[in-house]
Order: C-alpha cells, then structure tokens, then sequence
C-alpha cells in the first residue's frame, strides 16, 4: 500500500508511449539545471574575482560574454548531435562508435561522476537560497538538502511524464520571475536614471591578494571563467535524452535545445550586468573580505539573486520572497535532469554490459528505478561529505562535462569525415561541411576551457573529480571483463550434453512434522535411483525422538543419522552429499530442503536460517541440486488475500511471494 500510495499503479510495458514528453514539458526535465544555473554561476564569477578586490568585478560582463560564447557553441553543436544519434546514447555512442570503446567509456565515467555532482551542487544551492530567506533552513541545510534528494527520487520513481508535469509549472514560473526581475532593474536604472543600489554596495571590498603579477591575474581571470562555465552543465542531458521526446523526436531535442541555450544566456547576462550596475558586492570570505564600518555592521552575506531582488523589488517584498522561493525550488528540481540522465545512462550502459544489468530494469512506472536509486544515494554521500556547501562541491564540477563535450564534438569530426567519403549530392555535402565546422569550432573551444578547467581547479578540489572518473573507469572495465568470460563460459556447444547415471535425493529432516512428510512425499514422486532422508545428531534426545517418530509412523524411506561432536550442522551435511557422489562422478544428487513460507518480515529472522546457510554451501557443490519444498504458515495465508488480488490483478507480471529458506524450526535444514 505504501509503494502504491508513493509511486502509483504501475504501468504496463505497451504502455511506454504514453511517458514520451512534448517539448514544453521536455523543457523542463531536460533544462531545468542548466536554466538554474543562472542561481549560482553569477555567485561563482564574483566571488571569484573579488580575490582581486572590488575594482575586478568591472571584469565580470566579459567574463559573463566568454561564457555565453561557450554556449552558443555547445548548444550549436549538440544540435547536431541529436541528429545524428537520436537513440539516446549521447555523448557516449557519438565517442563509442567513432572514436572507439576506451574513449566512450571515458566520457560515460565523466558523465556519471557529473550527473552525481549535479544533484548535489543543485540542492545544495537551493538550500543556500532558501537559507537566505528563511534562516532555520541555514542551520539545517544538510538535513533539508537530503530530504529534498529524498523526494526528487520519489518524484522521479513515478515516471518521466509525471515528474514532468510536476516540474513545468515552477520552471516556467521561475523563468517568468527572473527575466522580469532583471528587465525591471535594468529598466529603473538605464531608462528611469534611479540610482539602485544593493544592500552590500556601500561595503568595503579588500582584496585577500593585492599584490597580483599581470600573470597572477590573467590566472585568476581564467578561474573566473572556469566557475562561470558552470552554467553549461545539463546541456548534455538532451542529447541523452532524445528517446524521451515525442516523434519527431530528433527535430524536437534540437528545438528544445535552442530554447535552453536562448533562455540560459538571457538570464546569465541580465544577472550579471544588473550586479554591476547595481555595484553589488560579493566575496569568498566575508570575515576577512569585508572591511569593519558602520555599513557592515550586523550585516550577512545573501545570494546574488536574493540581493538583486531585495534590490528591484524592496526589502519585506512578497516579490522578494516569491523571487526566493521559486529559485531555491528551481534549483532543487534541478537535479531533475540528472535523474533523467544519469538513469538512461546506466541502462545504455548496463545494455552494453559495463554496468551491472540491474540498470536497465525498469521499474512499476517504466522508470529506471535502479538507477534513480544509485543516484540518490550517490548524491547524499556528497552532500553529507562537503557539508552542502556549494563552494566546496562547484570545484570538483563541471570536469566531467567537458570531458565529454570535447570528446563528443571529435566524434562527430570523425563522423562527419566518414560520410564525406561517399556522400556526393552537392546539397548534402554543403550541409555536412557546415555541420562539421561546427563542431570543430566546439571541440577546440570545448578543449581549451577543459584545459583551463584542469588548471585553475585542479588542486582546489578537481583533482577529487577526475580520481573517481578513473576508478569509474576501471570498475565497467572489469565488469565487462566479468559478463564476457560469463558469455564465453556459458556458450553453447555442438556436443550433446551427458545424461547423468543416476539421481540419488536427500530429504533433511529437522522434525518430523507435517513440512518434512511433504518434502518426503515430493521427492518420492520424483522417482530417484536412490532416496535417503538424513538428520544431524546434535542433541542425542532430539536424534531419538526423530527415529522413534520415524518408527512409528512407518515411512517407507531410509533414515540416515550424521553424527556431528561439535555440534555443527553444515559440515557433516557437505560430508554426506560429497560421499553419496563421490562412488560415480556421473550421478547427481537432490537435496530436498523444508522450509517455511512467512507472512510477516520478522518471521524471517526467527525461521529459515541454517538452511540459508546449507543452500549457499550446496550451490557450490558440482553435481547438486538443491530443491525448496515450500509449507505456508498460518500467517502467511491469513493476509488480506482480496487486497492482494486487486494489487495482482493490475500487476499479473508480478513475481511470487517471496518465502523463507530453511526448513524447520531452523534447528537443522
């Protein structure tokens, strides 16, 4: 009832269609991190270029224009991609198919490690935001981080429609807020001449370096740039998204695509040029930074966008509280796009046998459930380990996702390349010049900001990035190596396989009671060669009272008694399984195992024990088969059998009830 009441009916696979998105809602899943961004990559450029002191932010509005460039190339060149490779693979099967499987497994290793980051520098931006409206938020910002990870699984859990749907109207609404933030304040200042000015524009600004070289600041320039780039994160999540789109879905991810790119400068520039013209003020560390004056008394550091709109709308503003609470929650649902593209990922991945086939499950919803979950989990540890602190997590951003765009716009170079060779229709080769020249254009840009990523970041926490990426890296590596020598093993061959001689069956008996006899009975009707029912003598009493029952009631079969000094139980059952084989190599051996099945969950750690154990030593075992003979219990039939019916009836694919896995009271088997 819970699953049901947090994630809904489930869905039939036919039914996949039905989760394919619009493009005015596919805005939203797939942009809304990159539409966010606008929340903190301002934040990032000024307080990076306040280590130079108050005189550098005259730097920001072309650090802010290098940025949008960035942009439009990026988005012009993924435009291309999601032509050529509508499938959904992404930057992954661009770099797989043309560059080849080592250089796709890179950027798949960047993009996991990104997606992760995303979720966490995500949140815990909203959470910064939030914090700077609503105080108590501050004091518990990693606590309210998790909750919201928590909940953006759940969301996510119920289908890419629904989370959609749920998204849109905040993204649209945060959209709407701050572009009419921004064209108010620059309409107050440039056309009504008012002086506005930011609650931190008469501090005191000093440098924590005033005594850069002109190479110290070209460096620090470079830096700037490097955080600023964070405003391209999620780009990528379209091209690894284009089966979600409805058809044509290739034409669609290009339209959504220059929507984001379009919305993203927009929003980006306005920010920032409404901060210089409003001579705000923001620093790394504000105890150090901020000169001790009547201005700074009592005074506490709030985000650009709070300030901004403390600014344009006034302090006490319902305008200023809703500017607040529409960025804190487009920033959480942020994340969105990397549990859209973090689980689609891992399913091409798991397909490809570099993931653990778990991934590319669907769940009730025809969602990714595992993947979702992995993410999440992936994503609490971040934020738990830097604290949610966004300044601590942006440094290890942003790595990844160039990783991947320079490695992605080379593919394409190479693909481009490759349809030349036999293309000979003048239109269509002009069409594929341009579309190369585009993305060699993107990858050298892409490239050299990568570089400079590596260098201004490195030691400041990047370094942490690009260590998981290799361990990433290392760990599909050896899963494939794992599922190939599996293939390799398991293949069929062209020789008919042995019959065994003969099959002798073992009953474990713990009691005699009513699970046993049914054991017993079973494997009677499956006419073994031989058939033995065997106990372990750990209680001499217990081992009498078992025989005289047997005795008593007459049974047809054999029993064994095992003796066992010191009281063990799996060892001397492993003995007599080995030595009923042991006289032909060809025969085989049944081990049939009592055991109960549960209604409740705590039934479990009372019952169906020592045979869990048994079982798990019997599979390695070569020529044994191991046999489950089920006994309801009370409990388990007196559940609600008509609630589960109705939850059967929507779900007939579902499995068996899951049942317990040792025989007994747990004594023996």
């Amino acid at each position: 009832m819970a699953k049901r009441l947090l994630l809904g009916r489930p869905f039939r696979s036919d039914k996949l269609q039905h989760t394919l998105l619009p493009k005015r809602i596919a805005l939203p899943v797939f942009a809304s991190d990159a539409l966010s961004s606008v929340a903190y990559a301002p934040d990032e450029i000024l307080l990076t270029l306040s280590i130079a002191g108050a005189a550098a932010y005259v730097f920001s509005p072309w650090v802010t224009l290098a940025v949008a460039v960035v942009m439009v190339t990026v988005v012009a060149s993924y435009r291309q991609n999601v032509h050529a490779y509508p499938s959904g693979g992404g930057d992954y099967e661009v770099a797989t198919v043309n560059l080849g499987p080592k250089f796709g497994l890179s950027v798949a290793s960047a993009l996991l490690v990104d997606y992760i980051l995303t979720v966490s520098v995500s949140v815990a931006s909203g959470v910064s935001n939030l914090g700077s409206v609503v105080p108590w938020v501050a004091e518990h910002k990693v606590f309210i981080a998790i909750i919201a990870i928590i909940l953006l699984s759940a969301v996510n859990l119920r289908g890419l429609r629904e989370s959609g749907t749920a998204f849109a109207a905040p993204t649209y609404l945060f959209i709407v807020v701050i572009v009419g933030m921004i064209l108010t304040g620059l309409f107050r200042v440039f056309v009504l001449n008012e002086d506005l000015r930011a609650p931190s524009a008469a501090l005191t600004i000093v440098a924590e370096h005033d005594d850069l070289t002109q190479a110290g600041f070209a460096f620090l320039l470079l830096r700037t740039f490097s955080s600023g780039c964070a405003a391209l994160t999620g780009v990528e999540a379209i091209s690894n998204g284009v089966p979600a789109f409805k058809k044509p879905k290739s034409r669609n991810a290009a339209t959504t695509l220059m929507w984001l790119g379009g919305l993203s400068i927009v929003m980006l520039t306005g920010m920032v040029l409404l901060a210089r013209a409003t001579h705000l003020k923001f620093v790394e560390n504000p105890m150090t930074q901020i000169v001790p004056n009547a201005a700074s008394e009592g005074y506490v550091q709030k985000t650009v966008t709070t300030q901004l709109a403390e600014t344009v709308f006034g302090n006490g503003s319902i305008l200023l509280y809703l500017v607040g609470g529409v960025t804190a929650l487009i920033l959480f649902l942020a994340a969105n796009t990397a549990f859209n593209g973090f689980p689609v990922l891992g399913s091409i991945l798991a397909q490809d046998r570099y993931l653990p086939r778990q991934f590319h499950t669907r769940g009730d919803r025809l969602a990714f459930s595992n993947g979702i979950f992995f993410l999440a989990v992936a994503a609490m540890v971040l934020v738990v380990a830097f604290e949610a602190e966004v300044t601590k997590l942006i440094q290890l951003y942003i790595v990844g996702v160039f990783v991947s765009f320079t490695l992605s716009q080379a593919g394409m170079i190479r693909h481009w390349n490759r349809l030349l060779r036999t293309q000979r229709d003048l239109v269509q080769r002009r069409r594929m010049l341009r579309s190369r020249a585009i993305n060699t254009f993107g990858m050298l840009l892409t490239g050299a900001v990568l570089i400079i990523v590596l260098i201004t970041k490195f030691l400041l926490g990047a370094w942490i990035a690009i260590a998981v990426m290799l361990v990433l890296y290392a760990l599909m590596v050896a899963i494939h190596r794992h599922y190939t020598r599996v293939a390799e093993e398991l293949k069929p061959t062209d020789e008919r396989p042995i019959l065994p001689s003969r099959n002798h069956a073992i009953v474990l008996v713990s009691k005699v009671h009513q699970p046993t006899l049914r054991a017993l009975a079973y494997a009677q009707a499956t006419r073994p060669d031989t058939l033995t029912a065997v106990t372990v003598n750990v209680d001499d009493n217990d081992t009498r009272a078992i025989q005289a029952e047997w005795e008593r009631r007459q049974l047809p079969v054999a029993l064994a008694v095992v003796e066992s000094p010191y009281r063990e139980i799996t060892r001397p059952i492993l003995d007599f399984v080995k030595n009923t084989r042991r006289a032909s190599p060809r025969d085989v051996v049944t081990v049939f195992v009592p055991e109960y099945v549960v209604g409740r969950w705590w039934e479990n750690l009372l019952h169906n024990q020592s045979a869990l154990r048994i079982k798990g030593r019997l599979l390695f075992e070569p020529g044994v088969m191991v046999t489950s003979v089920p006994w309801q219990l009370r409990s388990s039939q007196d559940r609600d059998l008509d609630r589960l019916d109705r939850v059967l009836s929507r779900a007939p694919a579902r499995g068996p009830r899951s049942h317990g896995t040792d025989p007994g009271d747990g004594d023996q088997s």
